[in-house]
């Protein structure tokens, strides 16, 4: 869907609360140029976990929410928080950990048996601990394997509270298995003794929607440019620019807007 230009004033932004994982992997540094240029409306970005980008939406903090965790996007709509939410994306999250590999579990594709064995070794295991959208699926694993990571908080189990790169540069110096989105993780800089233990379970897919804030909440927030970059997004033009971006030669995420 083209944007028409010049319908915007010249000094026209929008504030998007986005996950951290758009903004590290360098998705929207290579595609929120395409849309000003169409559109003449920049888009000015605060990348925080998914359960803060919410926040800071319910608060008035943002014109657009672009963050991974469905069941708090519906909730974050039904709550009259936004509008209308839509699929834009999806990839998947992926399993990393140490060459040494303390849990036997290289090679695996099923996340909670990983995760069982991961426990029963008692491997260091890094989480963000934020309420990001990571954690938040983090999370529903581990509840999925019956393991009480908060009993074991601060013992094997580790909480960063931090974002998913520093996370994983955690993980790293402590030689720890950690659950991160595969475009961070392609997009990481310090891999060396770390490597994929797990991937291609299912119920490691990760998509990613994107909501107006609800202006009868918030009269401040920019309802027509906010659309109009939701519309991009999950129009044709902003569909082939989240196809078309590659790190290493490999695509980061899959546009699935319907």
């Amino acid at each position: 869907m083209s944007v028409p230009g010049g319908a915007w004033a010249a000094d026209e932004f929008i504030v998007v609360q986005s996950t951290t994982s758009t903004a590290n992997s360098g998705l929207l540094d290579a595609m929120l140029p395409e849309f000003t240029e169409a559109s003449g409306i920049e888009v000015r970005v605060v990348a925080v976990g998914t359960g803060q980008a919410i926040k800071n939406a319910i608060n008035g903090d943002g014109d657009v929410l672009l963050v991974h965790a469905k069941p708090a996007e519906e909730k974050f709509v039904a709550d009259g928080w936004g509008v209308q939410r839509f699929d834009v994306m999806y990839n998947d999250f992926v399993l990393v950990g140490p060459e040494e590999d303390p849990a036997g579990i290289k090679a695996g594709s099923d996340i909670v048996a990983a995760l069982q064995d991961v426990a029963e070794a008692g491997a260091v295991f890094a989480s963000r601990g934020d309420d990001s959208g990571t954690h938040k699926a983090e999370l529903r694993h581990w509840q999925a394997a019956d393991v009480d990571v908060a009993a074991v908080s601060g013992d094997w189990y580790r909480e960063t509270g931090s974002g998913m790169g520093a996370t994983l540069n955690a993980a790293q110096g402590m030689g720890a298995y950690v659950l991160t989105d595969r475009a961070t993780w392609i997009s990481f800089g310090n891999k060396d003794g770390m490597e994929i233990m797990v991937e291609g379970d299912e119920r490691l897919f990760n998509q990613y929607g994107v909501i107006l804030v609800n202006p009868e909440k918030h009269p401040g927030v920019k309802a027509d440019a906010g659309q109009a970059f939701i519309d991009w997004l999950t129009g044709e033009e902003g569909q082939a620019a989240i196809a078309g971006y590659q790190v290493d030669g490999q695509q980061l995420f899959f546009p699935n807007a319907e």
